[in-house]
């Protein structure tokens, strides 16, 4: 490994001490690092003027690999251009949970490990999404963590109907539904009474938000399947659909969410030797 983009979230790396750190190490170790913001800044936000802010869209295409410093919102947002380029990604923990990390912020040291390729692959499935309005496709994008359908901020239930491959598997009234993948699990839709699922499993969950029934459960479906999301015939008339936290986009009466197993994968870069146990325990037990 040669060159290697760094993005650190500005709100969450004071001073950005740890990239500065991280860029040294690789430095030492013969690994060009690029700094890059992973997103626009608030105006009124200081940018050190000693760091050179390199664009990420020019630098991507001949990296190697992307390094995040954050939390796994982080890791989300630059997941799908690093998947998009073919390159891997390596998380380091300056969050709260950090769950796709592979480091924490005081294990800097293991960065010179790339220098030398002394690293694994981490697989993860993705999912593809696509909203369909009058046989148009309105929006399309792909997702590691989650596809939310919801009801907004307004304190009103949606009415939602779920099919896998053309059959219903539940209709619900509540907050909204989850469709996530292995990865995803530990996220919102185990928040919402979702199982942990191991990423290998390589399944899909649909988990009911809030549903107002006792009997809507979360279900786990063969990554085969296709899930076919649309609001039914007495719900109110909007619902908002998001990939990974990102900005929503409005589903009126008529339009379908479609969502299946992406193609690309998301490749996660793993210097250490631990199981997926051992880091559910760490991080839900700290």
């Amino acid at each position: 490994m040669k060159k290697v983009i760094l993005t650190p979230n500005p709100y969450r790396d004071k001073d950005f001490q740890t990239v500065r750190a991280a860029q040294r190490i690789l430095q030492e170790a013969g690994i060009e690092g690029k700094i890059c913001l992973p997103f626009e800044v608030d105006r009124g936000f200081h940018l050190p003027k000693d760091i050179h802010f390199c664009r990420f869209d020019k630098e991507i295409g001949t990296a190697d690999a992307i390094i995040c410093f954050g939390g796994d919102g982080t890791i989300l947002y630059t997941a799908k251009a690093a998947t998009r380029a073919g390159i891997p990604v390596l998380g380091i923990n300056i969050g709260t949970m950090g769950f796709m990390a592979e480091l924490e912020s005081s294990e800097l040291s293991e960065l010179k490990r790339l220098a030398n390729d002394d690293y694994k692959i981490e697989n993860r499935m993705m999912v593809d999404v696509s909203v369909y309005r009058d046989r148009s496709i309105i929006y399309h994008d792909i997702g590691l963590n989650d596809v939310v359908i919801s009801k907004g901020a307004i304190a009103r239930i949606v009415h939602l109907s779920v099919a896998c491959d053309g059959i219903q598997a539940l209709e619900c009234s509540g907050d909204g539904v989850i469709v996530a993948t292995p990865t995803g699990s530990t996220a919102y839709s185990l928040s919402a009474g979702g199982p942990i699922v191991e990423p290998e499993a390589e399944s899909m969950l649909i988990t009911p938000v809030c549903a107002h029934d006792t009997v809507s459960r979360s279900i786990v479906t063969s990554d085969k399947r296709v899930i076919t999301v649309g609001l039914v015939k007495n719900a109110r008339r909007n619902a908002f659909l998001s990939v990974d936290g990102g900005k929503a986009v409005k589903m009126q009466m008529g339009d379908t969410a479609i969502i299946k197993r992406s193609e690309l994968k998301t490749r996660l870069i793993r210097l250490k030797d631990h199981s997926f146990f051992d880091v559910v325990n760490m991080k839900f037990r700290r």
